[in-house]
């Protein structure tokens, strides 16, 4: 029996180019500062007229197109955000009925930047436990730029929007999704959070005085927790499979800094993949920054049939996730 697999791929980036020089002024820093910190150089900012559903409606039709699968086939949509256009419905609701998706069943997924990660398993489990041929649209959106406090140089500097998809369908025997390892530490919620807005603490004119719906992180605790995580996450994965780190092809990191991803390799000890990164020109894209590079990496031909890819997040909860993909080619 084939497996399920990418078969598509797509993204969206706003038209609104963001320079280090136009975030450092707001945020009290320099040009210099921002890239030596987190080699970012630009972002995308979403226009006033666009939210999250806009950017991954973009994205997935430009994956739909790549794959050559028309909307009415899709069975499932998973859109992965943690920037919704509103508290409900689902981000997902707006996208099946914007691409005429009438069919699918449409859902969000908020794991925070792990986003994605967690979206591709659970929709590859879904079609897993179908019966027959179906194929899943998997979104990863977010536009961070709605939630970023412009004077906070810890978290301003870091993100842009943007959005990526990939559409999942019947693969060959011997290519698809190889598996998953997804795991959550609860006990580490506060590391990355926004702390109104929900039934907790209600939006009232207080909690916008006091700043309480902008995006808050502690980085140095995120930065350990990630040095400790990610590793541990990828020996998971890959032992669980009986692969040694030296069998991966392709490695597609979340995308939050790009000077903590060049710590975070070496520890790795993936020695023969290709590492893909668009976080210079990007910035943090959120859930969105998977799909993204992986969509950028296939639209520029490096992957070859029979690839061993590597997709790897990290993000608030806190969360970790690992898929690893054998690329197809030749999909139909």
């Amino acid at each position: 029996m084939n497996g399920f697999g990418i078969v598509g791929t797509g993204s969206f980036l706003p038209d609104d180019v963001v320079p280090n020089g136009t975030v450092a002024e707001r945020a009290g820093v320099t040009d210099e500062w921002i890239v030596r910190k987190t080699g970012i150089r630009s972002r995308r900012y979403a226009a006033d007229y666009e939210a999250t559903s806009d950017l991954a409606v973009k994205a997935a039709e430009a994956a739909l197109a790549d794959a050559g699968v028309p909307a009415r086939r899709l069975r499932w949509i998973v859109v992965a955000t943690s920037t919704p256009d509103h508290p409900q419905p689902a981000t997902a609701c707006l996208v099946q009925h914007r691409i005429g998706a009438e069919r699918a069943a449409a859902f969000d997924l908020n794991a925070v930047c792990t986003g994605f990660v967690f979206a591709l398993e659970t929709a590859t489990r879904l079609l897993s436990a179908g019966s027959g041929a179906g194929y899943a649209l998997v979104i990863g959106a977010d536009v961070y730029s709605r939630l970023i406090d412009p004077t906070d140089r810890r978290t301003a500097v870091l993100f842009g929007d943007g959005a990526g998809a990939v559409v999942l369908g019947p693969v060959r025997p011997g290519r698809g999704v190889v598996g998953s390892h997804l795991a959550t530490q609860g006990a580490h919620h506060r590391m990355i959070r926004v702390e109104a807005g929900g039934s907790r603490i209600p939006a009232s004119e207080k909690t916008l005085a006091d700043g309480l719906h902008y995006f808050k992180m502690d980085g140095r605790a995120v930065r350990e927790f990630v040095f400790a995580e990610v590793p541990e996450t990828l020996r998971r994965l890959l032992g669980e499979h009986g692969l040694p780190p030296e069998a991966v092809d392709h490695f597609v990191p979340h995308q939050a800094n790009g000077v903590m991803l060049g710590e975070l390799l070496p520890r790795l000890k993936l020695t023969s993949a290709r590492t893909h990164l668009t976080v210079a020109e990007h910035a943090n894209t959120g859930a969105g920054s998977i799909p993204l590079t992986l969509d950028t990496a296939h639209r520029h031909g490096a992957f070859a049939d029979g690839d061993l890819v590597l997709m790897a997040a990290f993000g608030g909860g806190m969360s970790t996730g690992a898929t690893l993909v054998r690329w197809d080619a030749n999909r139909s």
